[in-house]
């Protein structure tokens, strides 16, 4: 039986030229070279040729090509660009085998290949900070994890302030970010607001760092400012937040309650706006922040904010109570949340705790301006770099209250 003619609309299959394979693993082969038998202009002449070749050749003609520089201790950087650019299969080997390619080189691959590419970089071995920034920026949530799971990986620090805030959105983020040994206590207290019950109790086992030091060197400082009279704004702030003490003494003064512990019991019976601000001023903190904090529905800021005053536990289970938070669910069990919450309480220091509360004061209330808040209402983040440390915080955790993206 005689065989069928191809199709009119078949592509006519690429012919086969011996000649051609073999002059490209020879040209690969001259490039591949030691120094000690060919120059520089040799290499980069011998490399343009193959570059011209390789623009025609098949994929797998491209792919040996590709493993075979791989080992290269120095690949021609326009013949690196053009098996990077290509497709992944071809650009595999260089990517996952070649340490020899620059920072520019994975950079120029980074911006201009695809998705698969950035996958294979985020796994590489001694991945530097700008190209992690650079794989941060395209947001692809795969490349992401990896980045994150790769223990070689360098973050730098405008790459993990940008990765905490992709993780208000991406809770799997917050795990990973939370093994880095790059996070600092002013990220973990933001990512705080939106972590899991396991993540919180990470962050607060491995971030509510005692202020001892910071009292101890600060100590003389206070009489200082003292005979100001705390006029300067910035070592007021400052010292404020160093201090022992967390109540505050001169909100008594001007508060329908003779305590603390007495707008606690008051809120027992129900929780108003109106006890909330005097719990807050009492505590020492801006009614902004002590609104976050009831509003938590995980509960635990309200043990740390107990904690870190003085309160006793019945203190807690008042303002748990107030809040309308159940103590049980319905099969009589403790609810987990308030367990959670009375866990937290029993184990967190008191100025682990201080250093929390005040942190969150400091950055959710303090640093607000008018201007900031119309950011956060607008969703405008393009200035970020332009907002201090606790500006920047605030913008991440009230971004959803205030309306922002």
């Amino acid at each position: 039986m005689s065989q069928s003619a191809p199709l009119p609309d078949d592509p006519p299959s690429p012919p086969q030229f011996r000649a051609r394979g073999a002059l490209l693993r020879r040209l690969a082969d001259v490039v591949c070279l030691p120094s000690s038998r060919v120059n520089a202009f040799e290499r980069s002449v011998t490399a343009d040729l193959l570059i011209e070749m390789l623009r025609d050749a098949s994929p797998e003609e491209r792919m040996r090509v590709s493993r075979r520089l791989a080992g290269l201790a120095e690949v021609p950087a326009q013949l690196a660009r053009l098996l990077l650019r290509d497709e992944p299969q071809v650009a595999r080997p260089l990517l996952e085998d070649c340490e020899s390619l620059s920072d520019a080189e994975l950079l120029d691959c980074t911006r201009t290949a695809g998705s698969e590419h950035r996958l294979m970089i985020a796994g590489r071995k001694g991945l530097s900070e700008v190209v992690v920034e650079a794989l941060v920026a395209a947001g692809e949530m795969r490349v992401l994890e990896v980045v994150l799971a790769n223990g070689d990986a360098r973050i730098g620090y405008a790459a993990l302030e940008a990765l905490v805030a992709m993780s208000r959105d991406a809770p799997q983020l917050a795990t990973a970010l939370l093994r880095r040994p790059e996070l600092r206590p002013a990220q973990a207290y933001v990512l705080f607001w939106w972590a899991d019950p396991e993540a919180r109790r990470t962050i607060l086992q491995r971030f509510a760092v005692s202020r001892e030091i910071l009292q101890d060197a600060a100590g003389d400082i206070f009489p200082m400012a003292a005979q100001e009279g705390w006029q300067d704004p910035m070592s007021r702030k400052a010292l404020q937040f160093i201090e022992r003490r967390q109540r505050n003494r001169a909100a008594i003064e001007k508060s329908p309650f003779t305590s603390l512990e007495a707008a606690v019991s008051a809120a027992q019976h129900g929780m108003t706006r109106e006890v909330a601000e005097e719990i807050s001023y009492l505590a020492g903190l801006k009614p902004m922040t002590g609104a976050k904090l009831f509003t938590d529905p995980g509960g635990e800021p309200l043990a740390i904010l107990c904690k870190a005053t003085g309160l006793p536990r019945a203190a807690l289970r008042a303002l748990w109570r107030g809040l309308r938070r159940p103590e049980t669910d319905e099969a009589g069990a403790v609810n987990p949340a308030f367990e959670r919450t009375m866990l937290i309480f029993d184990t967190l220091a008191v100025d682990r705790a201080q250093t929390v509360l005040r942190y969150w004061n400091w950055s959710l209330s303090s640093a607000m301006t008018p201007e900031l808040l119309r950011a956060i209402r607008d969703g405008d983040d393009s200035a970020i770099d332009e907002y201090s440390l606790p500006q920047r915080a605030a913008m991440l955790a009230f971004a959803k209250e205030l309306g922002g993206n």
